[in-house]
């Protein structure tokens, strides 16, 4: 495990833990992950616990089956183990549409809040359709924990730039990015590219959490299927990275000063500068 020096956080700072993970098909299998990183992250004093999209079910499987509302088992359990270790978590989970697809949805819980983000962006790239069988959101979502806005975003989301810049208008600091990262040529290069330049648009930290790489486990997973290369990014308002993981299954605990992203905005002018 990697965690920042106690020593150095303020009072002011909040505390995230990104659980990089592969999931399992079975969503109870994965109840038990989250925990078991819910319970390392908050003994390091995480205020926010963080887990890649599609941590309720990895991709590469039947999605309908799985799916299951906001206030079904799966995330009850999960609100909880939020509840019971004084957190917020953030999970990716799939949950039903009325249109027979379901949603790729973020599930926020503790603390007092319990929604979720629909991704809006589908991943309709690089030979795979995720509009087939999920359902597009619509609306960009933050919220507030001790007094900082976060944003959310999904994955494919992190591709564009205009989502990024509308939560930085509505007064989030930081952008929490659960992600799957499909496999191939160039695409961790992407990934790391994809996450300074967002948070350079923004001037937001942007941390990036992502599935784990299943082959550093050996674990069989559908090669045609988006299912993590691990990686998980952090990185400040100026583009500068100050953590990544590496490929495999891994917690790490950070603080950041949301102050930054004000400085971050008034030197580059990003946002104040738009013309389009």
């Amino acid at each position: 495990m990697v965690t920042s020096d106690p020593t150095m956080r303020e009072a002011s700072v909040p505390r995230i833990g990104l659980c990089q993970l592969t999931a399992a098909e079975d969503p109870e299998t994965n109840l038990k992950l989250i925990r078991e990183g819910v319970t390392a992250a908050a003994a390091e004093g995480a205020r926010i616990v963080v887990f890649p999209e599609a941590a309720m079910a990895r991709f590469g499987i039947p999605l309908a089956p799985v799916a299951q509302p906001l206030d079904g088992p799966w995330a009850s359990t999960v609100a909880a183990l939020a509840d019971e270790q004084g957190v917020v978590v953030v999970a990716g989970m799939f949950t039903p549409s009325p249109d027979g697809r379901v949603s790729n949805t973020l599930l926020v819980t503790g603390a007092g809040h319990h929604f979720g983000y629909d991704k809006i962006h589908l991943y309709d790239a690089f030979g795979f359709a995720e509009s087939d069988t999920v359902a597009p959101g619509t609306a960009p979502v933050t919220f507030e924990v001790d007094g900082v806005t976060f944003g959310l975003a999904t994955c494919y989301d992190i591709r564009f730039p205009e989502l990024f810049r509308k939560l930085a208008d509505d007064g989030a600091d930081i952008v929490l990015v659960p992600t799957s990262w499909g496999a191939g040529e160039g695409k961790r290069e992407q990934w790391e590219v994809l996450v300074r330049a967002r948070a350079l648009d923004s001037g937001c930290w942007v941390l990036g959490c992502g599935q784990a790489d299943p082959a550093t486990t050996s674990t069989p997973v559908n090669p045609k299927a988006p299912t993590g290369i691990g990686y998980s990014t952090v990185s400040d308002g100026f583009g500068r990275v100050h953590t990544q993981l590496g490929a495999g299954a891994e917690l790490v605990v950070v603080d950041l000063d949301p102050a930054i992203s004000g400085k971050a905005r008034a030197a580059t002018g990003v946002l104040a500068n738009r013309r389009l």
